[in-house]
């Protein structure tokens, strides 16, 4: 357990003062009294028991105020609550003709108002990461449910180099791995080994992973090894849906890139290839407003994650209990408040 305002434990040391106090002034009481066990002229009970029962509030009333001078120093501790949780990956061909503009303004640009749109319904417990590759794949954004975050990584992409789709998948197969691993596994030193998409485990129903799944949004054209469709056996291999987006046009588009007058359409065929390989969907760039339903093929997984929550409410509603129960206690034993 923590503590959010620790100071006010010194207002403990406040307590058995105003104890010692307290009995002082009885004692004295006592004496003015001529005699009398107890205040306002009650007659000391004889038997253990009996005075046993008129120290019983007195008990009470004090530990009501230690426990709510712990929660004055605002206690957190950390409990397991069970929650819902899956992962998204956003994988962005961020190639030269993404820069196309078959698709107004651009490729580039349509692909990003539609993941901005997907994000925006972004589900609780849904965490989303960000791939951007042309001819290599690397993480823009590791998965998380900061909205902001995610919306910032996606306008930062722009259009690059060539185009290695497979590069893209496997990159987005590793931050999967990533996610799943957890906080408390260390990737940066030798005590924990790298998850790698390369490996070989004994593959499972394609599909089967419904806790995550790849969003692929690109125009298709591969011109990088490895070979996309190999990969994508491996994330069927694993379980793990690969949903297409085709960002283009069959009619294709004329584009510069370096110097270089080319022609890029979108290769549907092989996006469609990779969907129905990994049990995923394929949506046509007109489709790209409904990619929200992609939502749907998502199946969280229930796990128990520590999260931390505060104890003030709960510890103040028990000095509350102890305050009562001291004072129902007096009214019953001795008819009067301590």
């Amino acid at each position: 357990m923590t503590l959010i305002w620790w100071p006010a434990l010194l207002l403990l040391i406040a307590i058995p003062a105003g104890v010692f106090l307290y009995a002082a002034i009885g004692r004295r009481r006592l004496r003015r009294a001529g005699g009398l066990a107890g205040l306002g002229g009650i007659v000391s009970p004889t038997g253990r028991a009996a005075r046993l029962r008129l120290r019983v509030p007195g008990a009470l009333f004090v530990l009501a105020l230690f426990v709510m001078v712990i929660a004055l120093a605002r206690p957190q501790g950390t409990v397991g609550l069970p929650i819902e949780k899956g992962t998204v990956i956003l994988a962005f061909d961020v190639s030269g003709s993404m820069a196309a503009t078959d698709l107004a303004p651009t490729r580039m640009d349509a692909a990003k108002a539609a993941a901005t749109a997907f994000v925006q319904a972004q589900r609780p417990g849904i965490s989303i990461g960000i791939i951007a590759f042309s001819d290599s794949g690397a993480a823009a954004q590791a998965p998380t449910t900061d909205q902001a975050s995610i919306l910032s990584a996606i306008n930062r992409l722009s259009p690059q180099k060539g185009t290695a789709l497979g590069r893209g998948i496997d990159a987005a197969l590793k931050l999967i791995a990533v996610a799943e691993a957890g906080p408390n596994v260390d990737y940066y030193t030798n005590r924990s080994p790298a998850p790698t998409a390369s490996a070989t485990p004994a593959p499972v129903a394609a599909g089967s992973h419904g806790a995550a799944l790849i969003v692929l949004l690109t125009d298709g054209e591969n011109n990088e090894r490895p070979d996309p469709l190999t990969v994508a056996q491996t994330a069927a291999n694993l379980g793990i849906r690969i949903d297409t987006v085709g960002i283009g046009s069959a009619a294709g588009s004329d584009l510069n890139l370096n110097g270089f007058h080319v022609h890029s359409q979108l290769n549907a065929d092989l996006l469609q290839q990779i969907a129905t390989l990994t049990t995923g969907e394929y949506f046509a760039a007109a489709d790209a407003a409904t990619l929200t339903s992609i939502y749907a093929h998502l199946d969280p997984k229930l796990v128990v994650a520590p999260q931390k929550i505060e104890l003030t409410a709960a510890l103040a509603g028990l000095a509350l209990l102890l305050v009562l129960g001291g004072a129902a206690a007096s009214v019953a034993w001795t008819g009067r408040l301590p």
